[in-house]
């Protein structure tokens, strides 16, 4: 559910992407703003999330103008491959949300492919490590969600 939730609210997006006009801040000068999309960008996935972590990526780079690339977990796919196949069912236009599988290779070509803009990972600190250094080497904006842990306070 979490992951419809970001879905839900990827529908205000466009709202949010307006930019912003700020006329008269100083004599003779006004401000503006623009949210231009970056292009290309992709994720990569952990196992143990096969369907949330997905919906937490693509869905908000494709409201805010992007295409994606996403590389599910090799440990189970199934559950991205049928989000993307519902996506192009609703209508997504082919090429708008592309699936790469593998392993380390997969995650080389998304870090040093100079079309690829920016990359979304979730999964352990190893990889999240190599993935934000790689990538970030290579120009990309890199965001790396490291050895997350679920957790919870015992109550008498």
């Amino acid at each position: 559910l979490r992951g419809l939730q970001v879905v839900e609210h990827c529908c205000s997006i466009p709202s949010l992407q307006l930019g912003e006009t700020l006329s008269g801040i100083a004599k003779d000068m006004d401000t503006l703003s623009y949210r231009i999309p970056l292009g290309v960008c992709a994720g990569v996935c952990p196992f143990n999330f096969p369907a949330m972590i997905p919906l937490w990526m693509y869905p908000v780079a494709l409201t805010c103008g992007n295409t994606f690339v996403i590389k599910p977990s090799e440990r189970d796919p199934g559950a991205c491959m049928m989000l993307v196949e519902m996506l192009m069912e609703a209508g997504a236009p082919k090429g708008v949300v592309n699936v790469i599988h593998g392993q380390h290779e997969a995650v080389n070509f998304i870090c040093d492919n100079p079309e690829i803009r920016a990359i979304s990972f979730v999964g352990s600190d190893q990889a999240g490590r190599y993935i934000y250094e790689r990538g970030s080497k290579n120009g990309k904006r890199v965001q790396s969600n490291m050895g997350a842990k679920n957790h919870g306070v015992i109550m008498p």
